[in-house]
C-alpha cells in the first residue's frame, strides 16, 4: 500500500478460524483449484481462505472481519472473467469471497416487470425464471449457464442483445451491497425513478468489487417478443455492414435484437478446430452479419428478413442471404457465433483485444489496423462482434504452423498498435470485459485524467484500508 495507508496481511488459518466461529458451519470450504484459475490462463491465484457465505448479512461480518484484520477480500462469482479481476497473482492471500450459496430467486413480479435475484444466481436460472412468468431477462452471452448475477453486474456485463435492450446496468434498478466498513446498503429497489442523492447503483456496477460486494439485484424485465426470426447475410465489407444496419433500423426499428458481424477467419477456425459443427455455407462469405429480430404479435419475423434482405441486395449491400425456417436452423446460427471464441481458445490468440469505436469508425479501425499490425509481423486476424453497439471483438493470431508462445514477445507491441489506434478515433479499450488485472495499465494510459483521479478518490474514500480487490481496475 502507499505511504500512510494500513499494510493488508494474509488470510491464514487463524483468520478462518475465527470467521468460522462467526458464521457457522459451511461457511469455510476448501479451496479447489477452480478458484484460483481464470479461462484465458493468464494468472494463477497463490491460494487464501474459501469464504461462502450464506446471505447478505454473513457477506457483511466477512467484510467487517476482514477490515479489522487488514486482510484482503476477492469477490468471486462464476469465474468467468476474461480480465483477470477474480484472480489474485500476488500480494497478501485473499478472503476469497464466493457467492455460490446465495442462488435465490427472492421474488418475480411480472405486472411490475421486476426480478429480484441473489448475486449468486445464474444468469441461466435468472433467464428460465423470467421466462416463467412469461417475461425476458435479455441479458445474453456465451457463458450465462455458469456466470453469476453479481459478478456481471460487477462488471457491466454486455452481450449480444445491447443492441435493444442495453447493458447490465440499464437492466438493474436497484441493489444489496455490502460495503468496505461491512455495512449493508438495503437499496433493492423496484422504482424507475430515484434521483434521492448520489447513485450507488451506478457506482457499483462496474466496479469489479473494488468497491464493494453486490448480494443482490432488482433486475428489470421485459416482454417477451411473440415472433423472433434470425438471418444471417453475407456483406461485402465492414462499411455494407453498416449500411445494412441503417437499413434494418428504418425498416424493423426497435424490433432488432442482435446485430452480430463476422469475418471469414472465425468460419475457418471453427472448420480446423470444432469440424462437427454445421457451417451455413460450404464458402464462407469474407463478411457475414447474423441479424435477430423480436417483433410483436401479427408481424412475420421470417418475411420481415426477407424483405431485408431483398432491399439489402437492391442496395448493393448483401449478395447471398439464408434466412432461417425453424428453431433448429435459428440454433444452428447461432451456435456458429456462440463458438468463434471457443475456436479462438483452440488456436491460441497472441492478444485478444474487446474494444468499442463509434460506429461510423469501425470501417477505418479494420482498414488501418491490419497493415499496422503487418509491419510488427505475419499474424491471422479474426474480428467479431456486436457491431450494432460499436463492440468488436479483435484477435491476433499465429500464423498457421505455429503457437502464440512464438509470438509471445511481440504481444505488448500488437496490444499497444491496436489499442492507440482505437484511443485515436474516439473509443474504449475496455467494451464490456471490464478493466480487472490486464488492463490497469491502459486505463492509466488511455483514461481522461480528471476521470482517474476522481476514481482514485472514490476508491479512498469508500475503501480506505484498500481491502476490496486490491490490484483490480486501480493499482495497488
Amino acid at each position: 500500500m502507499a505511504d500512510g495507508q494500513p499494510h493488508l496481511v494474509s488470510a491464514d488459518a487463524g483468520f478462518a478460524e475465527r470467521l468460522s466461529a462467526r458464521l457457522g458451519a459451511g461457511a469455510i470450504g476448501p479451496l479447489a483449484p477452480g478458484y484460483l484459475e481464470e479461462p484465458r490462463g493468464r494468472w494463477q491465484g497463490q491460494g487464501g481462505v474459501l469464504v461462502r457465505p450464506a446471505s447478505a448479512e454473513e457477506v457483511a461480518a466477512v467484510i467487517r472481519a476482514a477490515a479489522e484484520a487488514r486482510v484482503p477480500v476477492l469477490p468471486y462469482g462464476g469465474g468467468t472473467g476474461l480480465v483477470g479481476g477474480q484472480i489474485a497473482p500476488e500480494g497478501p492471500a485473499p478472503v476469497i469471497l464466493s457467492l455460490e450459496r446465495m442462488t435465490a430467486i427472492r421474488s418475480v413480479t411480472p405486472e411490475e416487470n421486476v426480478l429480484v435475484a441473489e448475486a449468486g444466481a445464474i444468469l441461466a436460472d435468472v433467464q428460465a425464471a423470467a421466462a416463467g412468468a412469461g417475461r425476458l431477462f435479455p441479458l445474453s452471452l456465451a457463458s450465462e449457464g455458469s456466470a453469476r448475477i453479481g459478478g456481471l453486474l460487477a462488471t457491466n456485463a454486455g452481450g449480444v442483445n445491447t443492441l435493444r435492450y442495453g447493458n447490465a446496468r440499464a437492466l438493474c434498478l436497484g441493489l444489496e451491497a455490502v460495503l468496505p466498513d461491512g455495512s449493508l446498503w438495503h437499496g433493492l429497489t423496484p422504482l424507475r425513478k430515484d434521483n434521492a442523492g448520489y447513485d450507488l447503483r451506478d457506482l457499483l456496477i462496474g466496479s469489479e468489487g473494488t468497491l464493494g460486494v453486490i448480494t443482490a439485484a432488482s433486475l428489470a424485465l421485459h416482454p417477451r417478443p411473440a415472433g423472433e426470426g434470425t438471418a444471417l447475410l453475407a456483406v461485402k465489407s465492414p462499411a455494407a455492414a453498416l449500411g445494412l444496419l441503417a437499413l434494418a433500423r428504418d425498416q424493423l426499428g426497435d424490433g432488432i435484437s442482435a446485430f452480430e458481424l463476422m469475418h471469414r477467419q472465425g468460419f475457418d477456425f471453427l472448420a480446423e478446430t470444432m469440424p462437427e459443427t454445421r457451417l451455413p455455407w460450404p464458402e464462407p462469405p469474407e463478411w457475414s452479419v447474423l441479424i435477430e429480430v423480436g417483433l410483436p404479435r401479427g408481424l412475420d419475423p421470417a418475411g420481415a428478413l426477407e424483405t431485408l434482405f431483398e432491399h439489402a441486395l437492391e442496395a448493393g449491400l448483401s449478395d447471398d442471404g439464408i434466412v432461417a425456417q425453424s428453431e433448429a436452423q435459428r440454433a444452428e446460427f447461432w451456435a456458429v457465433r456462440e463458438r468463434i471464441p471457443e475456436a479462438n481458445r483452440h488456436i491460441g490468440a497472441i492478444s485478444s483485444h474487446d474494444i468499442s469505436v463509434p460506429l461510423a469508425a469501425i470501417p477505418e479501425l479494420i482498414d488501418r489496423a491490419g497493415p499496422a499490425l503487418a509491419k510488427i509481423g505475419a499474424f491471422r486476424l479474426n474480428c467479431f462482434g456486436h457491431v450494432g453497439d460499436g463492440n468488436l471483438h479483435y484477435n491476433v493470431f499465429p500464423v498457421a504452423g505455429q503457437g502464440r508462445a512464438d509470438d509471445a514477445a511481440r504481444r505488448d507491441d500488437i496490444k499497444r498498435c491496436v489499442h492507440d489506434l482505437v484511443h485515436a478515433l474516439g473509443g474504449s479499450v475496455s467494451a464490456e470485459h471490464g478493466v480487472g488485472r490486464l488492463k490497469v495499465e491502459d486505463l492509466e494510459r488511455y483514461a481522461d485524467p480528471a476521470k482517474l483521479s476522481a476514481m482514485r478518490a472514490i476508491k479512498a474514500a469508500l475503501d480506505p484500508m484498500g481491502i476490496m480487490n486490491p490490484g483490480a481496475v486501480l493499482r495497488a
